[in-house]
């Protein structure tokens, strides 16, 4: 995918956010006693230090009463003492009652490469009121991301050259084309980072994450990580099973050893297909608004007419079919882009291409943070695990699939090849596991036909972690649901986080209502319609 948030929460905050067969190479290594070591050490120093909480810079473009700081921690916990890196954090502090405080409240929207600084603007929403009135709202970018240590592989004005092709089944040429570029991508991250590059992992995210809840003066950890970063959220559970009072994991990556991270992507696209079909059936079900077809077999030819044409001849010079793709990606994790999709697709067959070029031309003005991304996500997934490094079980494998999962497939090896050739030491992941009485209960929530994070991986977390408690949204596919449209959900969210109440074990919430359709047309009219109340 051509997006940082592969494994990173899509709606979870309404309109804040838009997530193996191979030996590891010698060096490869899960946690060491002297980084367990360095992490009491760096933690230990944050506490004593703080985080100095002032204005923040205008290049967070924060307002107030957002306070922003910066928070010290090891590039290499085995080094504690060595060189330092500096992760910046956001805050704003509890609404509500002094007395009534509880602590800061962490969150990470996924990724690898996602950042969670504007969270403390969730604050001001009502879904967050409750939560806000109890707790300090916290956000802050991981190691690699913004302006912590940020990484770079390429020239970002490169990264998003357009238009781009993403053929269904490529030929051997595309295929070779792809593999040199993936090549030289992996080069160009070893060669930008240089020795700093093997630091950039899950372990050390949730290292950094002990930091940080020192740093702010608490105690024991309250934190929500959405996709990616119940990952490692889970890895802190772990590692810091004392360290946690309250833990939510909001669509929760399979943290199955063996998923980690190559056939996590195979279940991500097999996924992917399902909920693309979810969408095809919604906006047949809808012909009369958009007129793309009765049936999902109907809107899946429009879609490949539309791919035709932008091949032939791209709109607005920028929008190619893998601009398109990349954009009706989105329908996938979040069903409130369904009426845009369905709009803009209706519109650039019937001749206006406006509304396809606003949502898919790539964004000037987003290349550094989206090569920033793309960066961080691929840096920390070919680090944390091992991959295939023959390119025939990439094709074996994902031909194969694509077969019956054409959607997103190959799109996924594109994005994930770097690591076939990737520089640096893997390691192996940590076996996710706590006995009865370890950890205190957690929290899952998951929707069950999430595509980014599927289902099953909810199902192996909690199996994975002694006391934990499942939310499923039935027959819902949004990606990121904590805070999100579904009152049953948040109703969940809010008695474990202000009173840490749960169910005994798991509970079902009826989905949320899907999106109504909304065409140009529509709107148009709307706006023609005097104003009643």
């Amino acid at each position: 995918m051509r997006t940082s948030a592969k494994y990173g929460a899509v709606a979870g905050l309404g309109s804040l956010v838009l997530t193996s067969i191979a030996v590891a190479p010698a060096g490869g290594t899960t946690t060491t006693d002297a980084e367990s070591r360095g992490t009491v050490v760096a933690a230990e120093r944050a506490a004593a230090a703080g985080i100095d909480f002032g204005r923040c810079p205008a290049v967070e473009k924060l307002p107030d009463p957002v306070r922003c700081g910066t928070v010290k921690v090891p590039l290499d916990y085995a080094d504690p003492s060595g060189r330092q890196i500096e992760l910046t954090v956001s805050r704003v502090a509890a609404h509500g009652k002094r007395s009534e405080r509880q602590g800061a409240f962490i969150y990470n929207p996924g990724g690898p490469g996602a950042s969670s600084m504007t969270f403390p603007l969730a604050a001001e929403l009502p879904e967050w009121k409750r939560i806000a009135e109890a707790y300090d709202i916290v956000g802050y970018a991981p190691r690699g991301v913004g302006r912590s240590a940020p990484l770079s592989c390429q020239n970002p004005q490169d990264f998003l050259k357009a238009p781009t092709q993403a053929p269904t089944h490529p030929s051997l040429s595309y295929k070779k084309e792809r593999i040199a570029q993936a090549r030289a991508y992996a080069e160009g991250c070893a060669e930008r980072n240089g020795a700093a590059l093997r630091h950039y992992t899950s372990l050390n995210n949730a290292r950094d994450l002990d930091v940080l809840r020192a740093a702010l003066g608490e105690r024991k950890l309250t934190f929500m990580g959405a996709s990616y970063g119940t990952y490692f959220g889970a890895l802190y559970a772990t590692m810091f099973p004392s360290h946690v009072r309250r833990m939510v994991f909001d669509s929760a990556v399979d943290p199955d050893p063996e998923q980690i991270w190559y056939r996590n992507n195979l279940d991500q696209s097999e996924a992917f297909e399902s909920r693309w079909a979810d969408f095809r059936a919604w906006v047949a079900q809808h012909h009369e608004t958009y007129g793309l077809g009765p049936t999902a077999e109907d809107v899946a030819h429009s879609y490949e007419k539309a791919r035709a044409r932008l091949a032939a001849e791209p709109a607005g010079g920028t929008v190619g079919p893998g601009q398109l793709h990349a954009a009706f990606l989105g329908t996938g994790y979040y069903d409130g882009y369904w009426p845009l999709r369905a709009t803009a697709l209706s519109e650039y067959l019937k001749g206006n291409p406006e509304p396809l070029i606003t949502q898919a031309a790539p964004d000037k003005k987003s290349a550094k943070a989206a090569e920033n991304g793309t960066a961080v996500y691929t840096a920390v997934e070919c680090n944390d695990a091992p991959w295939p490094e023959d390119w025939l079980t990439w094709d074996l494998d994902n031909s194969l699939l694509a077969r019956r999962a054409p959607f997103e497939t190959w799109d996924n090896v594109w994005m994930n090849l770097p690591c076939a050739f990737w520089p640096a030491p893997r390691q192996q992941p940590l076996d996710v596991r706590t006995a009865p009485g370890e950890l205190p209960a957690t929290l899952i929530l998951a929707a069950e036909r999430d595509a980014a994070t599927p289902y099953a991986g909810a199902l192996e977390l909690q199996r994975r972690l002694a006391g934990s408690v499942l939310i499923t949204e039935e027959d819902a596919g949004t990606h990121g649901i904590g805070g999100g449209s579904n009152a049953c959900v948040n109703d969940h969210l809010e008695d474990y986080l202000l009173r840490g109440e749960t169910p005994v074990r798991r509970a079902s919430c009826a989905p949320h209502p899907e999106p109504d359709p909304v065409s140009l047309d529509r709107r148009a009219e709307q706006r023609k319609l005097p104003h009643t109340v």
